[in-house]
């Protein structure tokens, strides 16, 4: 029998071995030097690699490539248009994360909100402080989540219990939601703007100088989308000119940012590197079921799951 040959990172070979069926022929890799070399022979593959575009060239290399699999929920720096070219089906990690996410984003919120910096800085001096940093209270403040997919929708479920109004924006608008086209004129409402979309030429810079400068003075950015969703310069001006009153930036660009960038001497800025999909220990072993439940669907030729739209990017 011709075996099914599958390449994917040495990171998951201990967990993922032992539960191959026998039509599949795995090979691992350790280097991108060593995916590189591997990548013709897939008809399945999972490239992950943190560098986008040594992920794009090795799933350039993989002209055999059936299904591509990824951990990641944005294929934002994947050939999109060569894989549809090719009929390679894509599976992403979207909702993988979803639950350490929204709880960075309640996380981050909170921080910025009690002024919470400033306090592990009063420890870190020894220092005995009379009085609270911040003052705002979550309570009955009001939330635009730009986004609402598996992330966006456990956002707004653990945003509830705090009485905070969330409004969303999604592309088929409902009584509680508002369209694409709709949300700019409603910024100066929101005491918190969320961005939780997927990133697409669509999206890229969508929150600007403009959307800045019609956002509350008071109001906070929380961004755990894409660096590549916000007009940084923009954004550092208005953080700079208090304009807008701070900004919890999981996401950046580049990334990670350069030590001497400005973002990182801002008072009302928070950055968390990129660690809100990491902050967990279930990643890899959610990925790996996920994958293992597809391969049983690929054998009987079953629709995939989460299967990626290539002409939308996600």
């Amino acid at each position: 029998m011709t075996k099914t040959k599958f390449v994917a990172s040495s990171l998951i070979r201990s967990m993922m071995e032992p539960r191959l069926p026998d039509w599949i022929e795995p090979h691992w890799y350790v280097t991108k030097e060593e995916a590189l070399e591997l990548a013709p022979l897939a008809e399945i593959g999972w490239f992950d690699m943190y560098d986008k575009k040594d992920m794009a060239a090795i799933i350039t290399a993989a002209t055999n490539l059936k299904w591509l699999n990824s951990i990641y929920a944005g294929v934002d720096g994947m050939p999109l248009a060569e894989l549809k070219k090719r009929g390679t089906k894509v599976t992403n990690g979207a909702g993988i994360n979803a639950i350490t996410i929204a709880e960075y984003v309640v996380m981050g919120m909170l921080n910025m909100a009690k002024g919470y910096r400033e306090v592990v800085r009063a420890q870190e001096r020894h220092e005995w402080l009379m009085d609270s940093p911040g003052k705002v209270e979550l309570y009955g403040s009001k939330a635009l989540l730009l986004g609402y997919g598996a992330i966006g929708k456990l956002i707004e479920e653990r945003l509830k219990p705090f009485n905070v109004d969330v409004t969303v924006v999604r592309r088929t608008p409902g009584p509680f939601s508002l369209a694409p086209d709709a949300w700019q004129a409603r910024l100066g409402e929101f005491d918190w703007v969320i961005l939780a979309v997927p990133a697409t030429p669509e999206t890229e810079e969508m929150i600007g100088a403009d959307e800045l400068a019609e956002m509350k003075q008071s109001a906070v950015l929380v961004n755990i989308a894409r660096g590549s969703v916000v007009d940084q310069d923009a954004l550092v001006q208005a953080l700079r000119d208090k304009q807008i009153g701070g900004a919890f930036l999981d996401v950046t660009t580049p990334e990670p940012l350069p030590a001497d960038h400005p973002l990182w001497d801002l008072d009302n800025c928070q950055i968390s590197m990129h660690l809100s999909g990491r902050a967990q220990d279930k990643m890899f072993v959610r990925s790996a079921e996920r994958f293992l439940e597809n391969l049983k669907r690929y054998h009987k030729g079953e629709k995939l799951e989460p299967l990626v739209n290539l002409d939308l990017g996600y």
